[in-house]
C-alpha cells in the first residue's frame, strides 16, 4: 500500500525501539506506593509481562498493554506488527487471549485511509489469534502510535512468569534476532527490500502457535525478546530467578544481513540503552565479535519466546516447536546462581 507520507518518517524511533529503557524504567517506578491484594498474582513489581489476578479456583484474568510508533511504512502491515506484538505478553505467560482495546494516536492530517488501514491490520491478527476487539481510545499526536490492551485468561496454578527459571533448565528461543538493526538500516535504505520482507513477515507471526505447544511441556519460566533486547530480558529473568543463565553465543540465532549492519554501525539508540542497564550483570568466557554483541542487545520488536523447560522436556519441547517454527533453537541453560547473571560462552 502507497501511502503519501511515509510512516516511519513521522516518528523518531521504531516500533519496540521507543521503549523506555529497563533501567530508567525501574527509577521512574521506584518508591511508587502499590497496594496487595491476596488475589493479585502477579502486579507491576515484578518486572513481569503482564498482571495476573485470580478470579476464582479455576481462572485467573491477564492483563498487558503495549502500543509504539510506527515500524514500517505500510499501514496496515503496521497495524499487523502492532497487534501482534501486544498480545505476545499474554502467550508469554501461558495464558489465552480472549479481549483487546485499542490504542491510538493520529496525526491531524493523517488520511482516513492509512487510519483505517492501520484499524484493520490490527483487527486481521486479533482475528488469528482468537481476540475479539471491543473499542478503544484516539488522541492526536505529533506522531503515530498503535497498540492494543489486551486481556487473557490462565489457570491461577499454571501461568508462567519470568522470575521462574530453575537451575537444570535450557533455553530455547523461537524467532532469530537482528530486528532492531535491520528496521534501523531500513529507514536509512541499505537493505535489500527481499530481506526486509523476510523480517515483516517475522514480526507479524503470532507466538499463539509456541505457546500453544510449549504449555504441555514442563515450562518453568517465559517472556518474550522484545525492547530490551535478549540479554535485557535474559537479565530480568536471571535476577527474577536468582539463577545464573549460560547463553551459548553459537547456538542463537540471528539473521546475518543484522551482522553486517552492525558492522557498519546501523545500531538502534534502544539497543544501548540495553548495553547500559544489563551490561554490568554479563561475563564473557571467550572473545565476542563486537557486532554480535551489538545484536545480543537489540532491541526486538514482536520477538519470539525465550523459554526456560526442564531439562527432561527440552528435546520433544524443541522438536514439536520446530515442525511449526523451524526457527526455533536451544541457545542456552540454567545454572545456580553465580557472581554474573548471565555468562556468554
Amino acid at each position: 500500500m502507497e501511502t503519501e507520507v511515509k510512516l516511519t518518517k513521522l516518528a523518531q524511533c521504531a516500533g519496540c525501539g521507543a521503549k523506555v529503557g529497563a533501567g530508567t524504567l525501574a527509577k521512574l517506578l521506584d518508591g511508587i506506593p502499590t497496594r496487595s491484594d491476596e488475589r493479585l498474582l502477579v502486579g507491576f513489581d515484578k518486572s513481569d509481562d503482564a498482571s495476573v489476578y485470580k478470579i476464582d479456583e479455576n481462572t485467573a484474568l491477564v492483563q498487558t498493554l503495549d502500543f509504539f510508533p510506527p515500524i514500517v511504512d505500510d499501514p496496515e502491515m503496521f497495524g499487523e506488527i502492532a497487534a501482534v506484538n501486544a498480545i505476545s505478553d499474554i502467550y508469554a505467560m501461558g495464558a489465552d487471549p480472549k479481549l483487546a482495546l485499542n490504542i491510538m494516536c493520529v496525526t491531524k492530517d493523517m488520511p482516513k485511509e492509512s487510519i483505517q488501514a492501520i484499524l484493520r491490520g490490527g483487527y486481521k491478527k486479533a482475528y488469528e489469534a482468537g481476540v475479539i476487539i471491543t473499542g478503544g481510545h484516539t488522541i492526536h499526536d505529533q506522531e503515530p502510535k498503535y497498540g492494543l490492551s489486551v486481556s487473557g485468561f490462565v489457570h491461577p496454578q499454571k501461568f508462567l512468569t519470568n522470575s521462574g527459571a530453575r537451575p537444570g533448565d535450557i533455553l530455547i528461543l523461537t524467532k532469530p534476532l537482528g530486528v532492531g538493526i535491520l528496521t534501523t538500516s531500513a529507514k536509512a535504505e541499505f537493505i535489500d527490500q527481499k530481506v526486509m520482507d523476510k523480517i515483516y513477515d517475522q514480526m507479524r507471526q503470532l507466538n499463539k502457535y509456541a505457546r500453544d505447544i510449549m504449555v504441555k511441556y514442563e515450562v518453568h519460566s517465559c517472556t518474550d525478546v522484545t525492547g530490551f533486547g535478549l540479554l535485557g530480558h535474559g537479565y530480568e529473568m536471571a535476577q527474577g530467578s536468582d539463577v545464573t543463565i549460560h547463553f551459548m553465543t553459537e547456538e542463537i540465532p540471528y539473521h546475518k544481513e543484522a551482522l553486517s549492519m552492525a558492522d557498519l554501525g546501523m545500531i538502534p539508540e534502544g539497543a544501548y540503552r540495553n548495553r547500559k542497564y544489563a551490561s554490568e550483570g554479563v561475563s564473557k568466557t571467550k572473545k565476542i565479535n563486537r557486532a554480535l554483541e551489538d545484536i545480543l542487545y537489540d532491541p526486538q520488536t514482536s520477538g519470539g519466546l525465550m523459554i526456560a523447560v526442564s531439562e527432561n522436556d527440552a528435546k520433544n519441547l524443541l522438536e514439536d516447536l520446530q515442525n511449526t517454527i523451524p526457527c526455533a533453537k536451544i541457545i542456552g541453560y540454567i545454572e545456580e546462581k553465580e557472581e554474573k547473571s548471565i555468562i556468554l560462552e
